[in-house]
């Protein structure tokens, strides 16, 4: 049976699995769906149409599903949607979507948001993520699987960040990450390709060199970006073993609107 604290509040319209745990003085709300085995901890308050996976963990004192922080919000019916697996620590805020855009804020799986992470309105996350103490997304931020935040990385509304980057700690980021990219600083700066995250990630030495090179044909050729690219569909073309993640990096710059950290 759902398990929940006696001083907890839980609205009677909401859609609780029968597995889930609600710990004390927690607040639901009438929109919230929670899947099996999600557990709850005390003084977390979850409102909005909110929809969460399985086997998610809520620590103590987070805000989720709160209204937008955006002055154009007028009580539309957006929505936050977080998937399985993810573990959200201390007071984490994750708000819903506008209007504006597609009124969804998205979490993906197996993510792990630590103490003070925040998600504003309209920003989706992917899977396999690790945001440190106190990153924060501005609205309608993308970000990619297998990405890395360190403490106190801060990202403008707009931008995105492709699979497997690593920002920095402290670092400011007005334009998008590139997939694999390391970087840190602010403004920020490119410091090469996340080596130790592929090398954990099962990469092989063939397919690190190969994203190497395409680094420098970016960052350190002196081409344009546009002949960047051109050079980058050429090694796509010859490399059977990364040719996926070539054209994963290709067609990312491809879809900038913000223009890449360069």
């Amino acid at each position: 049976m759902t398990i929940i604290h006696p001083t907890a509040i839980v609205d009677p319209n909401a859609e609780l699995d029968d597995t889930v745990e609600i710990g004390a003085y927690s607040i639901i709300g009438p929109n919230v769906k929670i899947g099996a085995r999600t557990r709850i901890g005390p003084h977390v308050v979850i409102d909005g149409h909110t929809t969460i996976g399985t086997d998610n963990r809520f620590y103590q004192f987070s805000s989720i599903g709160g209204p937008p922080q955006d002055k154009k919000y007028a009580g539309e019916p957006t929505q936050l949607l977080i998937g399985d697996r993810n573990t959200v620590r201390e007071f984490c805020t994750f708000n819903l979507g506008t209007a504006q855009d597609e009124g969804i804020t998205s979490l993906g799986n197996d993510n792990l948001m630590l103490a003070y992470v925040h998600l504003a309105h309209d920003c989706r996350v992917g899977n396999n993520t690790v945001f440190s103490n106190n990153a924060s997304l501005a609205g309608h931020v993308h970000v990619g699987d297998w990405v890395i935040l360190s403490g106190f990385a801060a990202v403008h509304q707009f931008c995105k960040i492709g699979d497997h980057a690593f920002v920095g700690m402290n670092t400011s980021l007005t334009q998008d990450v590139p997939p694999f990219v390391l970087l840190s600083g602010n403004p920020a700066e490119p410091h090469g390709i996340n080596i130790e995250g592929l090398k954990r990630r099962g990469f092989t030495r063939e397919q690190i060199n190969d994203l190497r090179s395409a680094y420098k044909v970016i960052y350190k050729s002196g081409l344009t970006l546009e002949e960047a690219k051109t050079a980058l569909g050429q090694a796509e073309a010859q490399s059977q073993a990364s040719a996926r993640q070539l054209r994963q990096l290709r067609e990312f710059l491809d879809t900038s609107t913000r223009g890449i950290v360069r």
